[in-house]
């Protein structure tokens, strides 16, 4: 099920978990079906770490060449992250590798102290990785803001994209971003044609091998966009005089040597290895984590924090002894390996044999790649390190003055220092919100109105005493608190204040956002998601007039009235934020017009969450069907080019009309259809795709727990699961969902039971979504 992005002024709202579908019972024989399992789930293993291999060999090439490490510890640390992080790790799908985040910091360390020194380092940062996974303290490390990791990454990703314009351009890059950026109008007036040629070529297939159309786009993305593009540069670079891949002999590697430096200089870079390497790994790891669990037959079981930074310190133990560089988990080829399909850690495991193998079989392939390619490659790693998603997160959360310091602080002063800034930042923020308070007072038709906006602590209560001061004796006062935290003494000063304002006749309502009355700070709270109701009898006309066809309208109204006197205080700030800043929302929710069907309350959402659209039977007509039908093409097509949501939903319902009229005008043809039954047409797909599949189904749909209950509920089914092909069948759906950008979901909802059930395209069944209980408070 999709998540929704909940508003803050709603009320707490109880998450939904898709359970898997029960697993089925070994049969009572010897257990072919135990073995048939394994064998696929073998396969898939092998099938995704084919994949991830042959992203994670240009990958870990382009990182060594910008570190300016030898080209083969980019393979060792492929190998190594492979072998002893995917056998040790706590999260079983995370494929380890050459440290994207850690390309700015190994690549000033080789430079400071040289490439054993850097090997050194790199084993001490395991060694410090142990540690902190044997003291449990991997959950804590999670506590950073996100706007300290985001701002951390971007800084990363910016300084690699500048060092790496260099190298594109022909040149060679300065130890700095800022050298970098200044000599930056010198090398474009006199770039090397060849080399640019190549990074030219390299961005372009990378940006476009996501984007191909038709089939040809289909088995084209079965080939990772990093190997297209290396393989399309080195075949234009045939026959010119450019730098490539130079591999030396494999020996065994030189023992690491401590650096000549003081041991606060050593301390420093040890701190910095393993904090970056460390956040890195441990981001990744959940990320991966929370992709596998939205696929049906991925792990149920949640990542081992603490043993995977055991596992990634072991790894740099081991790369650093060997020469590799330094190891963290990689988001983009932990995302690869899900998508793939892994199963195991196997795949992972895999991985890191073909790595090796084609280190020892194709060193002469290897050398034939331009070393232009692979500083392109890693330039668009790092541009894309920058992620403008993050930057509207951030900026929503209020949070983007913690970004940027972390970014600049990474660009100007290096990765520790950054990441200190941003802390400062972020510490300095949460105490000015905790202090600052703005209160006015301001005089109105019936009396006057203080408004206090922010937190009310006892720091605010000299200013609260003075504002409260300026209301005049005998009159009507209404305290407006707007905060979302008041401590005990702003609490005895108001009730002290109110007290004597009444004594001395006048008149004196305390409340929040809503107008209702405040208490003293309690421990609880007793909000609902959902305020339960029978038959509306507060909006509902008297019953003399129930059959008045003016009384809808007053029904109607009624509930307008109802909403502007109880809903409109508690939403009214949050609408005037969407007001302000337009609707921003990450899912688009199709669905049936059916009155029984309220979004809102199956979804738990609020204002500005969903993008909505409604039509009788929840049909998407496929492209070009009928020029009369462009109003729903129309609607995803904004979704999803202009609003950018991140997946979109198709939700079919129990005693759906629709499909009751599908399945009564089976055969039937009217000589001047209505505009009900030319809208119906687009049904009858799903209508012949039931009847191709027959009653039972043919394992194509069936729903979990329980057999389907008649024919229009099979209907409904299936008609959830050929509108999503019609979906894909629209050119902005397919190309985004073949960039990873935009998910297709399928629901189906019954009604009496007030059941939601989420479909699992890989084997056609509907599962039951379960709600967690609610927690126990005392």
């Amino acid at each position: 099920m999709p998540q929704i992005e909940k508003s803050p002024p709603q009320p707490p709202r109880t998450p939904h978990h898709t359970e898997p579908p029960p697993a089925p019972r070994p049969p009572s024989g010897p257990g072919p079906r135990t073995k048939e399992t394994g064998r696929a789930a073998f396969r898939r293993d092998l099938s995704a770490s084919a994949v991830v291999f042959l992203l994670a060999v240009p990958l870990s090439l382009g990182i060594a060449l910008a570190t300016g490490a030898p080209l083969q510890a980019g393979l060792v640390a492929a190998v190594v992250g492979g072998l002893v992080a995917g056998l040790l790790g706590g999260a079983p799908l995370q494929v380890s590798g050459a440290a994207t985040g850690l390309l700015v910091v190994t690549a000033d360390l080789v430079q400071r102290y040289g490439w054993r020194a850097t090997c050194a380092i790199t084993a001490l940062a395991g060694l410090a990785q142990l540690a902190l996974g044997a003291l449990r303290v991997a959950r804590a490390t999670l506590a950073v803001s996100p706007a300290i990791v985001h701002g951390m990454l971007a800084g990363i990703g910016v300084t690699i994209a500048l060092g790496q314009l260099h190298v594109v351009l022909g040149g060679s890059p300065d130890s700095s971003a800022i050298a970098n950026a200044t000599a930056l109008p010198g090398q474009l007036a006199h770039p090397h044609t060849a080399a640019l040629l190549i990074g030219a070529v390299t961005v372009a297939v990378l940006v476009g091998w996501g984007r191909l159309p038709g089939r040809a786009g289909r088995w084209a993305r079965l080939l990772p966009a990093p190997l297209a593009a290396v393989l399309a540069a080195t075949a234009v670079s045939a026959g010119t005089a450019v730098a490539r891949v130079e591999l030396p002999s494999w020996r065994l590697p030189e023992l690491p040597a401590l650096p000549d430096t003081s041991l606060p200089a050593l301390a420093a870079a040890v701190l910095t290895v393993t904090l970056v390497a460390s956040m890195e790994s441990l981001l990744s790891a959940v990320a991966v984590d929370r992709l596998a669990a939205e696929r049906p037959d991925g792990p149920t079981g949640r990542a081992r924090l603490n043993r995977e930074l055991a596992g990634q310190g072991t790894a740099n133990v081991v790369s650093g002894l060997l020469g590799g560089l330094p190891i963290s988990g990689g988001a983009m080829r932990g995302s690869a390996n899900v998508r793939a399909g892994a199963a195991t850690r196997r795949a992972t495991v895999l991985h890191g044999v073909w790595v090796l193998l084609c280190a020892g079989l194709l060193a002469g392939v290897l050398e034939l790649i331009p070393l232009a390619a692979l500083a392109a490659l890693v330039m668009a790693v790092g541009v894309r390190m920058v992620s403008f998603a993050h930057i509207r997160h951030v900026q929503r959360h209020r949070e983007f003055p913690v970004y940027a310091a972390t970014l600049g602080g990474v660009v100007l002063f290096g990765v520790l220092q950054g990441v200190g800034t941003g802390i400062a930042v972020a510490v300095f923020l949460a105490l000015r919100r905790l202090t600052h308070t703005r209160i006015t007072v301001t005089e109105e038709a019936d009396g006057h109105r203080v408004r206090v906006s922010g937190q009310l602590t006892f720091l605010a209560v000299p200013r609260l005493t003075r504002a409260l001061a300026q209301v005049p004796a005998h009159t009507d006062v209404v305290v407006e608190l707007c905060g979302s935290f008041m401590d005990h003494a702003a609490y005895e000063a108001l009730q002290s204040w109110s007290t004597a304002h009444q004594a001395h006749g006048g008149w004196v309502t305390l409340g929040g956002r809503s107008g209702r009355p405040i208490a003293e700070p309690a421990s609880a709270h007793s909000c609902r998601p959902w305020t339960p109701w029978r038959n509306h009898h507060c909006t509902r006309p008297a019953p003399d007039r129930a059959a008045d066809p003016e009384s809808s309208g007053s029904q109607l109204l009624g509930g307008v009235s109802a909403f502007q006197r109880h809903t409109a205080p508690l939403v009214r700030e949050e609408l005037a934020r969407l007001a302000r800043e337009g609707q921003r929302p990450t899912q688009l929710f199709l669905t049936c017009a059916d009155s029984r069907l309220v979004t809102s309350m199956i979804t738990s959402s609020g204002p500005g969450d969903l993008f909505t659209v409604r039509n009788v039977g929840n049909l998407m007509p496929p492209p070009g069907s009928d020029a009369s039908c462009d109003s729903v093409g129309a609607a995803i097509e904004y979704a999803v080019e202009v609003l950018r949501v991140g997946s979109i939903t198709v939700c079919g319902h129990s005693g759906c009309g629709a499909m009751a009229a599908l399945l009564g005008s089976a055969g039937a043809e009217e000589a001047e259809p209505s505009p009900l039954t030319r809208w119906l047409r687009h049904g009858r797909p799903s209508l012949a795709r039931m009847q191709r599949i027959g009653r039972l189904g043919r394992g194509e749909v069936a729903l979990s727990g329980r057999p389907v209950n008649d024919d229009q509920e099979r209907l409904a089914l299936v008609n959830i699961m050929q509108q999503l092909d019609h979906l894909r069948a629209h050119a902005c759906v397919a190309r985004r969902v073949a960039e990873g950008a935009l998910t297709l979901h399928g629901m189906y909802f019954h009604v009496g039971e007030a059941q939601a059930y989420v479909l699992d395209e890989a084997n056609g069944r509907f599962c039951a979504v379960r709600g967690e209980p609610a927690p126990v408070t005392g």
